[in-house]
């Protein structure tokens, strides 16, 4: 069963609703409408007390006025588009720069999406309009919401348009399996034996690398910040970890690519996803919130939650050797991710 209620009105003036998701093994998920938001994720914790292991804000106004995407559905395209354009066919396109000069995740994080409880799932769907923030294309979008009992919350996306356009869609879910604190001695585990290389704006240099015998190294569980301040220029740019990750496995699959524990709670995440990359980040500058704070009225510190963003590469319209991620009348867009709990 999934139970709505009223969360707030946004300055526009729009009332918002939160639906709230429970499952037999007394795990409770609750998103908003806005943004397709992940509110938060409740998990029993060792001593049978449910910890909320995301990170977010206890009412409407922190979304308006956060800047760090807490729980958010980011789309059109998920990380970073270099001088926000890319070429498209012969034309090329010009976004909005948000991100300094470049364009960073877009504006769905920030829109109200339509509700609907469909067996058992909840379906959030929004028209995009074509030029909207610049993009070509009437774009439908659908997110879907299941939890299930064994503890498993699955994000299927699907998506259609009326033109040829780009299109990279992700969640922007900051984990802490402890519930407070830093994430520094969470132990993690990524499968991916290569990285897509960063310059100073955080943008793909075009080079991918392998992780053998970098900080970025994570096929082996390693605390995450065991050489999170390493003298290593990629992490030096980003202040920790902002990178692409080129998964192992067939892109397109579902399969498994993360595995992540708290240290004082012992409460496991395990991630999966049909697509081919995923950004690991963690939480560099949420300690520069502009929202004044998240909840229980906390200022979050830096490092205060880790995101694994499950997504095609940055700035992959104007990489042609990256996976391409334009989407065309005709067909249908399709990708998934999973966060499985145990204890």
């Amino acid at each position: 069963m999934i139970e709505s209620e009223y969360f707030g009105t946004t300055k526009a003036g729009a009332p918002v609703t939160r639906y709230t998701m429970k499952n037999a093994g007394g795990m409770t998920v609750r998103i908003l409408d806005y943004g397709c938001t992940i509110q938060s994720i409740l998990v029993p914790g060792p001593d049978g007390v449910p910890v909320d292991v995301v990170l977010g804000y206890d009412d409407l106004a922190g979304y308006e006025t956060g800047n760090c995407y807490f729980g958010a559905f980011v789309g059109r395209y998920a990380n970073r588009i270099r001088n926000a354009a890319f070429r498209l066919g012969r034309r090329r396109y010009t976004l909005e720069p948000n991100d300094g000069k470049n364009h960073l995740h877009g504006v769905f994080s920030r829109c109200l999406f339509e509700a609907a409880v469909l067996d058992g799932a909840l379906v959030l769907r929004r028209v995009s309009p074509a030029g909207e923030e610049g993009y070509p294309g009437t774009l439908s979008v659908e997110v879907r919401y299941t939890l299930s009992d064994d503890s498993a919350l699955r994000i299927d996306y699907a998506a259609e348009t009326d033109a040829p356009t780009v299109l990279n869609l992700t969640n922007h879910s900051y984990f802490n399996l402890n519930g407070a604190g830093d994430i520094l001695g969470h132990r993690l585990r990524i499968d991916a034996d290569a990285f897509t290389e960063v310059d100073a704006e955080l943008l793909p240099t075009g080079r991918i690398l392998s992780v053998d015998g970098t900080p970025l190294d994570f096929r082996d569980a390693k605390p995450i910040g065991r050489e999170i301040a390493a003298p290593f220029e990629q992490l030096v740019l980003a202040r920790g970890y902002d990178h692409n990750f080129v998964l192992n496995g067939e892109a397109g699959t579902l399969r498994r690519f993360a595995e992540a524990t708290g240290d004082r709670t012992g409460i496991r995440l395990e991630a999966f996803t049909t697509q081919p990359g995923v950004q690991l980040y963690t939480g560099n500058y949420v300690d520069e919130d502009t929202a004044p704070f998240g909840k229980g009225s906390v200022r979050y510190p830096r490092f205060a939650g880790f995101a694994l963003e499950t997504q095609h590469y940055p700035d992959s319209p104007n990489r042609r050797s990256f996976p391409s991620t334009v989407l065309r009348p005709g067909e249908r867009y399709r990708e998934t991710t999973v966060y499985r709990f145990r204890k």
